[in-house]
């Protein structure tokens, strides 16, 4: 078996990254909420209002870590728990007006982290680099977790 480095590469570009975007939310006046937090803003502003199962699997985030940032972006007035009519056991999670106002900002750093991503990277180099990412998710996601 050949020696591999992407597990170890992709944990230091993680790091490196989350760093990165830490400081451009910061620099660009974004304080109100971090990375993980902006990954479930992301998720609900493409999606709408998800359960918290169906937002955990959209995310990779366990439901014990999410109801634990859940609670602080409620708190913050950045998202809202809407009981289901149907279910009362069901509850959705949806984005408020305040968070619908950050969502330029959060494109914008987005697009930001992306241009220092793939610096020198050709358009198809881009593509085939995402491809294999996606190959790599699927066979986690098929480990289960």
């Amino acid at each position: 078996m050949i020696k591999t480095y992407g597990g170890f590469l992709m944990s230091q570009i993680r790091h490196l990254s989350g760093r990165i975007s830490e400081r451009l939310y910061k620099e660009s006046g974004v304080d109100i909420f971090n990375g993980a937090q902006g990954r479930i803003l992301y998720v609900l502003w493409e999606h709408g209002q998800l359960t918290i199962t169906e937002l955990g699997r959209l995310t990779s985030l366990a439901k014990t870590t999410l109801t634990g940032m859940l609670d602080r972006m409620e708190a913050g007035g950045l998202v809202k728990r809407i009981p289901d009519k149907k279910n009362r056991r069901q509850i959705f999670i949806a984005v408020t007006a305040k968070a619908k106002g950050y969502r330029d900002k959060y494109d914008w750093l987005s697009g930001r982290m992306s241009e220092i991503f793939y610096t020198g990277f050709s358009g198809e180099e881009i593509t085939a680099f995402e491809d294999q990412l996606r190959r790599i998710l699927k066979n986690l996601e098929n480990e289960g977790v």
